[in-house]
């Protein structure tokens, strides 16, 4: 039934969109219409005790996992997204760069952001690289997440991003995003996700010369 459905929905696009460069209709991340226009993908979580004290925790994981497909809907039906490796390169390098990291794309619920140092984003050979080297475990939010990623309940994370280029397939069965607008989206740890591949993990934060190695192995890599 869904490559019947796929079929039909490409046969429909390939008959109404004007040109391959046109971007999906009525974006979304389930069949449902109000449903939020944003790749979730789930992720392998580590957290443990900081061996160095403090009390602080550091979070990695992966907002978008590049070259790797999930299933996306339009006005016509399902579809395939992916993600083309370098597709925030441009965003990302923007000086004024503004993106919080929130609890599922709640902007009230943030406990990160670039604007403040507590957040690094980049792109690594994975996709959309989080991380958040000092969360302060004594905040609401980041107290109220902790013990679900230790358990294994929240294990996926999110990105919302306007579209900014990508084409469709040949077929029009897959959608290629390749450039994205991150500067005032977000990246969240949420519950479910459409793209079945990234990684993520909280752990207690390093000490200062760990941190500050991490961040000029960060800034040579780039």
């Amino acid at each position: 039934m869904t490559l019947i459905t796929r079929a039909a929905a490409a046969a429909a696009r390939a008959q109404h969109v004007r040109q391959r460069a046109d971007r999906p209709s009525h974006r979304r991340s389930a069949e449902a219409a109000g449903s939020r226009a944003v790749a979730r993908v789930p992720a392998t979580l580590a957290l443990r005790e900081s061996p160095s004290g403090g009390g602080l925790l550091e979070f990695t994981g992966h907002a978008s996992v590049y070259e790797a497909g999930y299933e996306m809907w339009d006005w016509y039906g399902p579809y395939t997204e992916i993600v083309s490796f370098g597709a925030a390169a441009e965003s990302l390098a923007r000086a004024d760069l503004d993106v919080p990291l929130v609890l599922a794309h709640d902007q009230l619920r943030r406990i990160a952001r670039t604007t403040t140092g507590s957040l690094i984003l980049a792109e690594d050979d994975t996709g959309l690289s989080v991380r958040a080297p000092e969360l302060d475990p004594t905040d609401h939010d980041v107290a109220y997440i902790a013990p679900k990623l230790r358990a294994g309940l929240i294990d996926e994370m999110s990105f919302a991003f306007r579209l900014e280029q990508g084409q469709w397939s040949p077929d029009y069965t897959e959608y290629r995003i390749t450039r994205v607008d991150i500067h005032r989206g977000d990246v969240a740890i949420v519950g479910y996700g459409a793209n079945p591949h990234t990684d993520a993990g909280m752990r207690s934060a390093p000490p200062a010369t760990s941190r500050a190695r991490a961040l000029l192995e960060h800034a040579l890599a780039r």
